[in-house]
């Protein structure tokens, strides 16, 4: 990571944390009161190949006793109104300035992967990891829908790790290195605009939707 890169992750961190705050304790409670606790979801996840790091997250699911692999629709019931608006919003992703205080991960990088796809895919990850792990990215931008619509669909963990593997990996991976091989500091910041875009889209549209209820069918 070039120390330019390195420098914007500290300060932007820093100015979100301090702009977040107030926002961020509410939901906090928010949370806590609908959901109890645990908040956080803390899970490992490597910045680099036998480098292991504790990602944070806010907690969208009710917790489960096993709990291994990616999301797939085999878990889409442990996920709650409020964790899908989390998850749909990346709101469950504001823990993870600390993560980029840390330096275990940059705002623009690949997602950071589980230990069993780095184990299972060594060659590859060594090279998409070259590249700090980032809260968004290239790939995430463009194959975040595409992996909830496949993924949804499998009805086991079996089915979901199969899918994964076969259909997303080798995808994320290709817009990884595009991005690795492309990178520079001006392409991060239109990714990082793209994914506020995104985000403040997805508000506006919650917004509408919710100040415009649904009339009623007359012919019921």
């Amino acid at each position: 990571m070039s120390p330019l890169k390195r420098a914007f992750d500290i300060g932007l961190a820093l100015v979100l944390a301090i702009l977040l705050a107030i926002p961020f304790a509410v939901l906090v409670v928010v949370l806590l009161a609908v959901e109890g606790r645990p908040i956080f979801y803390v899970a490992e996840r490597m910045k680099a190949p036998g480098q292991p790091f504790a990602l944070w997250k806010l907690r969208t699911m009710r917790p489960a006793a096993s709990d291994s692999g990616v999301s797939g629709g085999d878990k889409s019931a442990r996920i709650g109104p409020i964790g899908a608006i989390l998850r749909k919003a990346r709101l469950d992703e504001i823990p993870q300035l600390w993560n980029v205080l840390r330096g275990d991960m940059s705002f623009v990088g690949p997602r950071p992967p589980l230990r069993l796809y780095v184990e299972r895919f060594p060659d590859l990850y060594a090279q998409v990891l070259k590249n700090r792990p980032g809260i968004t990215g290239l790939a995430s931008l463009h194959i975040h829908g595409f992996e909830e619509r496949v993924l949804s669909r499998c009805a086991t963990p079996e089915e979901t790790d199969a899918v994964y593997c076969r259909r997303c990996i080798p995808r994320k991976a290709r817009l990884d290195l595009i991005y690795q091989r492309r990178q520079n500091f001006c392409f991060d910041l239109a990714i990082l605009w793209q994914t506020l875009s995104r985000v403040l889209f997805f508000s506006l549209r919650r917004r509408m939707q919710s100040g415009n209820p649904r009339r009623p069918d007359p012919r019921h």
